[in-house]
């Protein structure tokens, strides 16, 4: 019986270890499972899941004991990895801004804690072709890199995505007819490493863009998983604070168009097709002093950069009357962000880390394996 230890944001039920986890348990008693876990998340796991507590004893001893730790994050812990592990590291999104290494300031606490999980990796998963150099330099690694896709995004392309797309927004309690515009902004450096300021700020003129969707629209706030727990709810009747929603996918089957930054959920979003916004209202000081770029946003985005809450809510009644967003700029974005994402990446993954026993499983493609250079 082959072990697995599943991590997800450190202690959610989520993201490409779920997909990944769930395709395995058809496969019954072949692999023991045990997710780490943090008190206030138990209630998103399934009955019977067995779980250790992020950071107890017994975290830690499930994690020393693994045949496979699969993570989609650094796992900030002290553990000693055992040579007979492997370590499959799923990350968790195409990088746009730089990352670790890259920054031009990285934060020194941080920084060490990263760089000692990455030397516990065996294999990082990349999205795609683009992102492999830029995860390479970000966490300075040299090991095995597979493109696969991400398996958390199997389900955008799924045969039933209509369903399930009709049963979450049932949940959150979305009427047909309704057009849900998912918000999800990514985190600011400069705000969460700051002591005496709140870890999150809304943009300048954010009540302008609320009071000012269409009629038939509401928004869905999914703030990023750095500040969601440390920044009250926000509630209201044209917002939904879907922050602590356990699953992201679900909200973009949800949603109809995303209004976001210099989020990765660009990338993921484009899968379904669907409009993609980008409210950069601080561009210049994210850009230029706080993060930087793997590449100019403004010639690649999918949609268009927005400054204001008024263009905002400009572009989103052009959507409602019908107009269509640049097909050739989408199109151009998919074939090079988005070509493994066919509903097929955890079939990928599985095949590579959990081939059926009753046959020899055939070497990885050349297509999509990046190795390390002597």
């Amino acid at each position: 019986m082959t072990t697995i230890v599943w991590s997800s944001f450190s202690g959610r039920y989520s993201d490409s270890p779920r997909a990944v986890y769930e395709a395995l348990l058809p496969r019954g008693e072949e692999f023991s499972h045990v997710w780490l876990v943090r008190p206030e998340t138990r209630g998103d796991f399934p009955a019977g899941v067995a779980t250790a507590e992020y950071g107890s004893p017994e975290g830690r001893a499930a994690l020393e004991a693994a045949d496979v730790v699969f993570a989609n994050n650094g796992i900030s812990l002290d553990w000693d990895k055992s040579p007979a592990t492997t370590y499959v590291q799923t990350w968790h999104g195409t990088p746009l801004k730089r990352m670790h290494r890259d920054v031009a300031r990285p934060t020194g606490g941080l920084l060490t804690a990263l760089d000692r999980d990455v030397a516990r990796w065996d294999v990082l998963l990349s999205p795609n072709a683009f992102s492999t150099p830029n995860l390479r330099s970000a966490f300075g690694y040299t090991g095995e890199v597979l493109e696969t896709g991400y398996p958390r995004n199997d389900v955008l392309s799924a045969p039933d995505r209509d369903e399930r797309r009709a049963a979450v927004r049932a949940a959150l309690g979305i009427a047909d007819g309704v057009t849900t515009v998912l918000y999800a902004p990514t985190w600011r450096d400069d705000l969460v490493m700051t002591d005496g300021v709140p870890d999150h700020a809304f943009p300048p003129d954010f009540a302008d863009l609320v009071d000012g969707l269409p009629a038939d629209h509401v928004l869905l706030l999914r703030l990023h998983t750095m500040v969601a727990d440390r920044f009250p709810q926000v509630t209201g009747e044209r917002v939904v604070d879907v922050s602590d929603h356990p699953e992201v996918s679900d909200l973009y089957l949800a949603a109809d168009v995303l209004l976001t930054d210099y989020s990765s959920a660009m990338f993921d979003f484009a899968v379904t097709g669907r409009p993609v916004l980008s409210f950069t209202y601080d561009l210049e000081h994210y850009r230029d002093e706080l993060r930087g770029f793997y590449f100019d946003l403004a010639e690649v985005a999918p949609g268009p950069l927005l400054s204001t809450s008024a263009e905002v809510v400009a572009a989103l009644a052009d959507l409602a009357g019908g107009r269509r967003q640049d097909t050739a700029r989408r199109a151009a974005f998919e074939r090079t962000f988005c070509s493994l994402e066919d509903g097929h990446a955890t079939d990928r993954v599985v095949a590579r880390f959990f081939p059926p026993t009753d046959r020899v499983p055939a070497p990885p493609a050349d297509r999509g394996v990046e190795h390390a250079h002597d």
